[in-house]
């Protein structure tokens, strides 16, 4: 773990001291000027965690290219966790002024911002429906929770869908019941535990990149991720059973840096946002129509995939709102399904 911090310190040191960061002091919510490239470019890293190959890190890819190609930006793209393997630290480097945009998810800004209600988007069970993540820019409850992070220096940008997650375990799992005791590799936040809590089994909060060998090694007994992933990991060999229980609609969460954001022009800035909500609507379009192709993949490579009783698993996990585990305000549900028109 110490080498790792030390290549992310260096590797970030880097970026800082090539691009110049920023010209000028401020708090992490000031206007500074954002880094200048050549010509006077706005100097942006788009950093994530998944293989290239994933729907999240081609949308990066072709947000980048797009940005370049108006002349004004100067992006790079870092994917499969060439900055770091570990997202909240990724996002805590953006909160801190560098200019990185980072795809995080709900759940995880969450717990690291203290904004309960964001758990809401990716609760088990809640939204089913990729296309209203379309309209959630617009919703008032968007941009309170755009008000609530850009107050600890951090901007939302855009949520894009990026598949609906499940468990890949060693051992066959048809049921609730069969989760319980597994050692199974989930996210490492409020909704993480929940879930596991309610499912019966560990939740090991670890990086992505130890997942495989966790589970070669049997110190793990399985995941529950997004399809697309799993595959672009090789899961397959060490993980032979899918349960199909889609129990989050996983979103990517873009977040970057309020300075970099305050410190641009209004029609760079305007350019920026638009370019990633549109490349992001555009992407989760594709990784759904996409993912039906890496279930029958998934299936050639030897895994089993259960279609389990959904309603099964939808009353297991009903004590977490009736308990609000989640600390959701009230109303908080009906509020935006209004929003969203649904």
């Amino acid at each position: 773990m110490k080498l790792v911090k030390i290549v992310l310190a260096v590797t970030l040191g880097l970026i800082i001291v090539s691009g110049g960061l920023f010209a000028g002091g401020g708090g992490q919510s000031g206007g500074a000027a954002p880094a200048a490239g050549g010509g006077g470019k706005v100097v942006v890293t788009f950093a994530g965690t998944e293989a290239a190959t994933t729907g999240q890190s081609r949308m990066m890819q072709a947000a980048a290219d797009k940005l370049n190609a108006s002349g004004r930006f100067e992006a790079s793209v870092l994917v499969n966790g060439a900055l770091s393997g570990d997202t909240d630290a990724l996002v805590t480097q953006a909160k801190m002024g560098v200019p990185l945009v980072i795809p995080s998810d709900p759940g995880r800004l969450a717990s690291q911002f203290n904004i309960p209600d964001l758990n809401i988007l990716m609760a088990p069970y809640v939204l089913t429906d990729s296309s209203v993540l379309a309209k959630l820019p617009d919703t008032e409850l968007f941009k309170g929770w755009q008000t609530q992070l850009e107050s600890q220096g951090i901007s939302f940008v855009a949520d894009m869908y990026n598949g609906y997650r499940s468990f890949y375990t060693a051992v066959p799992v048809t049921k609730v019941s069969d989760l319980s005791g597994l050692r199974i590799r989930g996210f490492g936040n409020n909704i993480g535990n929940a879930l596991a809590k309610y499912f019966g089994f560990a939740n090991i909060g670890i990086t992505w990149g130890e997942v495989f060998p966790g589970i070669q090694q049997k110190t793990l007994d399985g995941c529950e991720v997004q399809v697309a992933t799993a595959y672009g990991a090789a899961i397959y060999e060490v993980a032979k059973n899918l349960a199909l229980t889609k129990h989050y609609m996983l979103q990517s969460s873009f977040v970057c840096s309020t300075r970099l954001i305050n410190g641009m022009s209004a029609d760079d800035k305007a350019f920026f946002l638009k370019t990633i909500r549109d490349t992001a609507v555009e992407f989760g379009k594709i990784v759904e129509s996409e993912e039906a192709g890496f279930y029958a993949q998934m299936k050639e490579k030897g895994v089993t995939i259960t279609e389990v009783n959904i309603a099964d698993w939808q009353k297991a996990i009903q004590p977490l709102y009736d308990n609000n585990d989640l600390r959701f305000s009230a109303g908080l549900k009906d509020n935006l399904f209004k929003q969203l028109g649904l």
